[in-house]
């Protein structure tokens, strides 16, 4: 029997891998918690079976010469290694699995590149860590409903979509330039080990009146800027315009989703006399008319430059070393900060009488510098699951609560309206 064909790396991938640094590693966290309890031998059969149905996660990167022309993924029939893991019980093991999570990705030469950890206590968590070179979060919670329906027996398809009635088109009200560089996160009170450091928390979910012209997600956008504004304004940072980073994601949710990097990157720009003492029901409306304008426009999911960047022009090594110089050349005009909001997380994720259904999901995408700081948001169960994740070099557990409550503030601002 042949070997099934590589894969070569798509765009996303390539980049990615390029650009890896030990010291900060590319991996984004997603934290399930259940009410009950989940028997370990099931689980551990459930999650290895839903890998078998979702066969792009079974990858691992195919060795190669220095010279070769593309990075490929190599598919596989089964896990390399042992995917499911069940730590100690104990007061600090939600807290150690969460440093894991950031601390270290699973590597890329082992297939998948996942892994997750089952922590008991009160309830249980399911505490996935994905190497955010082969996949990305969406992709892997759609791997975990499957799961969920393979050990609890229960229909976990997604929910459809809420449908909004078709809105007459309107122009995009004009946008700052993006050929300034954008502001920066103020330095805060940083800590001496290299890494990433986080804070969840449970915030309500943010109310938005009835035929209003603007989303939940486009709330999020504008408490963000807010937030970063507030912030540097107390750490005396020089008024700069802000550009914030959105991935969207067009993908189905059910079981035909192409598992894999599937988000396209959009940067939504904002003028400081815009947040500077902000009319709050205009700052949305126009938010609003600059994100819908920007999911619209079709556009590569890294841009036309890393899609050259990635062709296979010359070898990978030499396109490596081009693209982590190009890299840091354009460090000053990356955005400000990221938003990733998924929003209502389409899956009961219900894992059956005894382990029940989730309450709260939490994800955190990575936050190098020179951005330094993601905000990730999803909703469940009539709550908003906010993740705070920064670079240490830029940011500290103290820093990380100031930017909560400004943000939890600003949320609240929005509903006001």
């Amino acid at each position: 029997m042949s070997a099934p064909p590589r894969i070569p790396f798509p765009v996303v991938d390539e980049v990615s891998r390029h650009c890896l640094q030990e010291e900060e590693p590319e991996t984004v966290h997603i934290e399930v918690h259940l009410p009950g309890v989940l028997d370990a031998a099931r689980m551990r059969k459930a999650f290895t079976e839903a890998l078998r149905r979702h066969p792009r996660i079974l990858v691992r990167e195919a060795p190669g010469p220095w010279y070769r022309r593309r990075y490929e993924w190599e598919p596989t029939d089964g896990p390399d290694v042992e995917v499911v893991r069940f730590p100690a019980p104990g007061k600090d093991a939600l807290r150690d699995a969460r440093a894991r999570a950031l601390a270290g990705a699973p590597p890329l030469t082992a297939s998948p590149p996942v892994r997750l950890e089952v922590v008991g206590g009160e309830g249980t968590v399911l505490l996935l860590t994905v190497n955010h070179t082969a996949l990305d979060g969406p992709a892997c919670l759609r791997v975990l409903a499957t799961a969920a329906e393979l050990y609890g027996g229960r229909d976990n398809a997604p929910a459809a979509s809420p449908v909004r009635p078709p809105e007459a088109p309107q122009d995009p009200p004009d946008a700052p330039s993006t050929w300034s560089p954008p502001a920066r996160v103020a330095r805060g009170t940083p800590e001496s080990s290299p890494g990433n450091g986080m804070l969840v928390t449970e915030l309500p979910l943010p109310h938005r009146p009835k035929g209003a012209p603007y989303t939940v997600n486009d709330q999020l956008m504008v408490a963000t800027a807010l937030t970063v504004v507030d912030w540097n304004r107390e750490h005396g940072a020089a008024r700069r315009p802000l550009r914030i980073t959105m991935p969207v994601d067009d993908r189905p949710r059910d079981t035909t989703m192409p598992i894999g990097n599937g988000t396209r990157l959009v940067e939504v720009p904002f003028a400081p006399e815009e947040l500077d003492s902000p009319d709050l029901p205009e700052l949305l409306r126009r938010t609003a008319l600059r994100t819908r304008a920007l999911k619209s426009l079709p556009r590569p999911q890294l841009g036309h430059g890393a899609a050259l960047l990635t062709a296979p022009w010359a070898p990978v090594a030499c396109r490596a070393a081009l693209t982590r110089a190009l890299r840091r050349a354009a460090a000053p005009w990356t955005s400000t900060t990221l938003l990733s909001n998924i929003g209502r997380v389409p899956y009961p994720l219900d894992f059956g009488q005894e382990a029940g259904r989730a309450h709260a999901v939490w994800f955190s995408a990575p936050a190098r510098m020179p951005r330094g700081l993601t905000v990730t948001t999803a909703s469940t169960a009539g709550r908003l699951h906010l993740a705070l994740r920064w670079s240490r070099t830029l940011l500290g557990p103290g820093d990380g609560a100031r930017l909560r409550d400004l943000f939890a503030h600003h949320l609240h601002t929005t509903e006001a309206t």
